[in-house]
């Protein structure tokens, strides 16, 4: 099912059992949970994006920070996993904000990196597309938090503290 017509529908039941029950596990196991994005960018500019399977639309890269990671270790994880991508230098942090949309204790540290791509990330179960594309030229289902995110990075708004 292609990107578009999987926002018209609502969300499988398997996806928000599959989301409650990560959280319920989170909640168990930290106090706080604390997750990493990144919005990676090329050598011509385009943003990396992928298509998750247990959510809809288009996110930037990234997951959740680890005991005894820090999160820059995160992130570079993450970014392997999820575009066989590479940091090119340093990351540069963003701004971290509260993400209230999925606990009551959930924060996103994000950054802005350049990446390179050592090869075509193929889907799987947990991505089923990616890619990079031109930021005038995002695919549909691109979500609300990645337009709001990328709008704040080219300082056309002030970050805001909610994800």
């Amino acid at each position: 099912m292609s990107g578009p017509e999987r926002l018209d529908e609502p969300r499988r039941w398997w996806e928000k059992l599959l989301g409650r029950m990560l959280h319920a596990y989170f909640a168990l196991t930290r106090s706080m949970t604390m997750g990493v994005r990144a919005a990676c960018f090329d050598g011509e500019g385009r943003i990396f994006l992928v298509r998750h399977s247990y959510t809809p639309g288009w996110h930037m890269p990234g997951g959740g920070v680890e005991r005894h990671e820090t999160v820059e270790q995160a992130l570079a994880k993450e970014l392997r996993e999820e575009g066989n991508l590479v940091i090119s230098g340093r990351p540069q942090l963003f701004h971290v904000y509260f993400n209230n949309r999925t606990s009551k204790r959930d924060h996103v540290v994000f950054f802005r990196a350049q990446v390179e791509q050592t090869a075509p990330r193929r889907p799987d179960s947990e991505i089923v597309e990616s890619g990079f594309f031109a930021l005038d030229a995002l695919p549909p289902g691109t979500t609300k938090a990645t337009y709001r995110r990328l709008k704040e990075l080219e300082g056309g708004e002030p970050p805001a503290s909610y994800w």
